[in-house]
Order: structure tokens, then sequence, then C-alpha cells
């Protein structure tokens, strides 16, 4: 096993769920020099549309649009994965083998039950990997203890207010071109499949018109907002734009 130090791991519960919630941001990092990943929980299996197998390679021809690290999938059981002992340390092998400064997961509330509880997972499993008395191995190595520096939660269906936005107005094709990755999940007139409530086209335009409602917040045309866990600090006040 090779443990390889990234700036940044984007988690969700389900594939899909980094690119609608954080995508752009994700883009923005990379273009900036920062090393970013990607874990899904689960495979998404419970979806009304398409399939695992069809989801795998939509996540990885959305990893590849993103440009990111690696992309990791943890395989829980789509929504009926808990917040227990045992997911937990499964997660806390993944923060600790890549030791990411910063995460970003699932918003704290939402419509889907599992975004929720794969926030409060995450959110846990961070802490909980800087004890160093909690003792996990991979590959038969036994891993150091880590703790990331900053856990931020991106929004999704529910529109909540965020504590801090990034201007994505860079970046905004990158995030649709990989939210489009995902050809069975959203708008398609000829799809035959069921209809859920992300498969009309005004899910799939309230990508744009949401990110661009955020961006009018402050001047720019588009941006990605994210709840915080504590207190951010900074080095000077024209840190803020």
């Amino acid at each position: 096993m090779i443990e390889t130090k990234i700036d940044i791991l984007a988690i969700g519960a389900h594939p899909d769920d980094v690119e609608l919630g954080c995508g752009a941001t994700i883009a923005k990092e990379i273009s900036l020099g920062k090393k970013v990943g990607i874990l899904d929980l689960t495979r998404g299996e419970l979806g009304t549309r398409g399939s695992a197998a069809i989801r795998d390679k939509e996540a990885e021809n959305a990893a590849n649009v993103l440009k990111v690290e690696f992309r990791e999938n943890l395989n829980f059981a789509d929504a009926f994965f808990v917040n227990d002992k045992q997911h937990q340390l499964e997660v806390i092998k993944m923060i600790r083998k890549y030791k990411p400064s910063i995460v970003l997961c699932n918003a704290v509330e939402d419509r889907h039950i599992d975004h929720q509880k794969g926030s409060q997972l995450v959110s846990d499993a961070c802490f909980l990997a800087g004890l160093r008395r909690i003792e996990t191995s991979l590959d038969g190595i036994v891993q150091d203890a880590w703790r990331p520096k900053h856990v931020y939660h991106y929004i999704q269906w529910n529109t909540i207010e965020p504590d801090f936005v990034v201007d994505i107005s860079d970046f905004i094709q990158t995030k649709i071109d990989a939210v489009k990755a995902y050809s069975s999940q959203f708008y398609d007139p000829k799809s035959t499949e069921p209809n859920s409530p992300i498969s009309n086209k005004n899910f799939l335009d309230s990508v744009t018109y949401r990110a661009k409602d955020l961006g009018r917040l402050i001047g720019k045309e588009y941006a990605e907002g994210f709840t915080v866990e504590r207190f951010v600090a900074i080095e000077k006040l024209d840190d803020l734009i």
C-alpha cells in the first residue's frame, strides 16, 4: 500500500453527489495545483434509473472530466449504511491513507436520507481519525493517526444558507460536463427509464441557476456554497473577497 498525501478529499454518499455539490470548486482547486481525490460511500445501486455498473462507469468518466488524482468507492449499502463503528473505521482508513488537509462532504440536512447520514458519518470519522488509540491498518500496514484541518459541507437539494461561497465562474462548464457524465441519471428526453426527482429538465437547469444565484450574492457569475463546523480563521481582512 502506498499512502499519498493529498490536499482535498471530496466525499459523497452516492456517485454524482460530489459533482453536483462541489464539482466546480474541485476543478478550480486542481487548476491551482492542489491534489484532489474523490471517495464515494455507495455505488448508488438503489437509484431509480441506471444500475450500479452503469454508475461505476459514469463515475469514472466524471472523475476524468474533473481530473482528480483518484476515485474510490467503499461499497457501503445504498440507503442502508449507518453511522456506526464499522462504517466509521472504513472511512477513517481512507482519511489516514490520503491525509487530506480539507474534507468536503454531504450537506448537513437534505431530501435524501443518505446525504445527512453520510455528512455525520464523515464528520465523525474525520475527528476519530485523529485519535491515535484507534488502531487501523490497510493492506497489512498499521496507519498513523491523521485529522483533517477543515471539514466543509457542500449544499445539495435543500436550500441551505452557506457560511462561505467559492467563486466558480471560470469552472461552471466543467461542473456541468461532470454532471452530464451521469447520463443515466439526469434529463434525457429520449430516455425510457422511470422519472425521478433528478431526471427532469428543471433539476438539470437548477445546477446552473442555483450557482448563478449564489454568484449574484458576491458579485460574480457563479458560485458554490459550503457550511462549516467550526470557525474559519483568516490571516488578514482582505483574505475575504
